[in-house]
């Protein structure tokens, strides 16, 4: 994608923009990035698919985009003296308050004006930068996202929050998890340029909310199927309200869209209410009393629970309801009874068109790129409308790897085995990691993991100063943002692991989270990533503990092996294994 990218201008923003049916505009003379780019890419494809015969109850289209191009952030930062504080090793906070402080290049003020005072709906303010999305090392999720609601009575106002949010963004390009992300990538710490996209918000107002009823994140290889899935049929991670929850790592529903209606793996009713999700997230439209904090991502966003979605006439169409007496889940919310975001309305209905939806831009996304592809999705329905409106955010490349690895039933059966699963990401056979990481099973507390990520952030900068590649071991998802879910590190944190581990321990679980962000960068960088639960010979952490710790923290333990670790992953099964020597004694 990188070099059509470069090459790419859109046409030029003018007062017009928003009346003349186009998708895109820019503002500035310089490169759109690479979101922007993958959004050009697509867009013709999608308007000859997605005709109203075809799916005639679903509208697919690519919300309005405005992209401030790459030589509006070049101006800023040098006019602004941002360059020196910017490669520094200060603080994010510190970096980003420098940025608030600075201003615009006046040239583009009278556009940006223009644009405010066209657009009366929620924004959002995404990063688009040159080496976002690039096929060879795709970012995700690196760089901040702000949301603004926009609706401020005071234009003046309006225009200054969506300057604040600009700036923000502009930051996260140095922020410490994006230069550590550059770095692990070989790229040097000023490698980087950004363009902005403005786009609106897919949604409707919903009381003094603002949200799609759901959004997806849809990969067209999975990594993690199970059952009768295939990897090749792909898999699609939805969410009630705004994608965040779904690419911070957040509970959504997974499913293969070759088998919409396949049960959920848990093993009781039970479970499925304890980990399904049960917050969503919005842009707050009312008077709700938040600080002031233009460097808070954020800012602008608040929570609700299934209550709230319930009122806002939201949940009918993505829920179920537990029935007490038999202990069944009923499609819907006809009958009283806990509610459960199941997404079966959608998903086994018939007559509903939405997986049919899913699955061919799923399809014609991956024809266009000519490769795996991870897509951005934010759906509105209600009984209003005419037909459902999949907002296209975005599409992105994805890594696979093609290379033959055997791993036999003989080499499990090995004395000398560390771990093993059957849920393994990635391929190949790694002999050079000799120091082991891991969260400590005693010290770890589901809901207490915060500090988790502070102390693992301080051996990871030893390790990678050291050029020391090591095995990162844990519970739950890493990367969550939910701390009942995992450790809620950003990849600065843990940048120098090569192979991450999610342990499993007796009655706390989480289930992989695909489209989450981080999962996306873990396999762009071709991390072997291992997901075991109680099906997998448990880790050996006697053997673990036996050795000298060569850092420890409350909750952290850092030691250093006499000689390397085998790491073995047979990406074809799926399956993967850690031994404690590189051959058996």
């Amino acid at each position: 994608m990188r070099d059509p990218q470069r090459r790419t201008r859109l046409p030029r923003f003018d007062r017009g923009f928003f009346a003349s049916g186009r998708s895109f505009c820019q503002i500035g003379e310089g490169e759109i990035g690479g979101k922007a780019q993958g959004l050009v890419l697509v867009d013709d494809t999608l308007r000859e698919e997605f005709a109203h015969e075809r799916f005639p109850h679903s509208e697919v289209r690519i919300p309005s985009t405005v992209v401030l191009s790459t030589d509006v952030f070049d101006a800023f930062v040098a006019r602004n003296g941002l360059t020196e504080i910017a490669l520094s090793d200060d603080p994010d906070y510190k970096i980003a308050q420098a940025f608030q402080a600075g201003s615009l290049p006046a040239e583009y003020i009278g556009d940006l004006q223009s644009f405010v005072d066209q657009v009366r709906i929620p924004l959002a303010v995404r990063s688009s930068s040159l080496l976002e999305d690039a096929l060879e090392r795709p970012f995700a999720g690196v760089y901040e996202t702000k949301m603004t609601p926009n609706n401020q009575a005071d234009p003046a106002e309006r225009f200054r929050k969506l300057i604040e949010a600009i700036k923000f963004v502009y930051a996260s390009t140095f922020f410490r998890a994006a230069k550590s992300y550059r770095a692990a990538t070989g790229h040097g710490p000023d490698d980087e340029r950004m363009a902005v996209v403005l786009q609106e918000v897919v949604g409707s107002r919903r009381w003094n909310r603002h949200y799609p009823v759901l959004s997806a994140v849809g990969r067209t290889y999975n990594y993690y199927a199970t059952g009768s899935a295939e990897p090749e049929e792909g898999v699609v991670s939805l969410a009630l309200g705004l994608g965040k929850t779904i690419v911070d790592g957040g509970a959504c529903w997974t499913y293969s869209p070759k088998h919409p209606a396949a049960p959920p793996p848990y093993g009781s009713t039970s479970d499925l209410l304890r980990y399904s999700q049960n917050r969503f997230w919005a842009v707050e439209l009312g008077s709700l009393i938040k600080p002031y904090d233009p460097i808070l991502e954020t800012e602008f966003l608040t929570e609700g629970d299934l209550g709230d979605a319930e009122s806002d006439g939201v949940l009918e169409h993505v829920a179920s309801t537990v029935d007490p007496q038999s202990d069944r889940i009923v499609s819907g919310t006809s009958q009283r009874g806990p509610r459960v975001v199941n997404f079966a309305p959608l998903l086994k209905r018939s007559d509903r068109e939405f997986n049919d939806v899913v699955e061919r831009l799923l399809a014609v996304s991956r024809a266009r790129l000519n490769a795996d592809v991870e897509i951005e999705l934010a759906i509105d329905m209600s009984r209003e409308r005419a037909r459902d409106l999949f907002g296209f955010l975005q599409v992105r490349p994805m890594m696979v790897s093609d290379r033959s690895v055997s791993l036999g039933d003989d080499e499990l059966a090995r004395d000398d085995l560390l771990l093993a699963s059957s849920l393994v990401v990635g391929n190949g056979i790694l002999e050079t990691v000799q120091d082991v990481v891991y969260v400590k099973p005693a010290a770890f507390q589901p809901g207490q993991t915060h500090p988790i990520a502070g102390e693992l952030a301080g051996i990871n900068a030893m390790l990678v100063d050291e050029g020391r590649p090591y095995l990162l071991l844990g519970f739950g998802r890493w990367g969550s943002t939910d701390p009942w879910g995992g450790v809620p590190v950003v990849w600065g944190q843990i940048s120098g692991a090569r192979v991450v581990v999610e342990a499993s321990l007796p009655d706390f679980r989480a289930d992989p989270s695909q489209g989450s962000h981080f999962f996306h960068n873990v396999t762009s960088l071709g991390i072997l990533y291992f997901s075991m639960d109680e099906r997998d010979r448990a880790v050996d952490w006697g053997w673990l503990d036996a050795h000298a710790a060569r850092a420890e923290t409350a909750h952290v333990r850092h030691v250093r092996l006499d000689r390397p670790l085998l790491v073995k992953v047979d990406g074809r099964r799926r399956r993967g294994a850690v031994w404690t020597s590189t051959h058996q004694e």
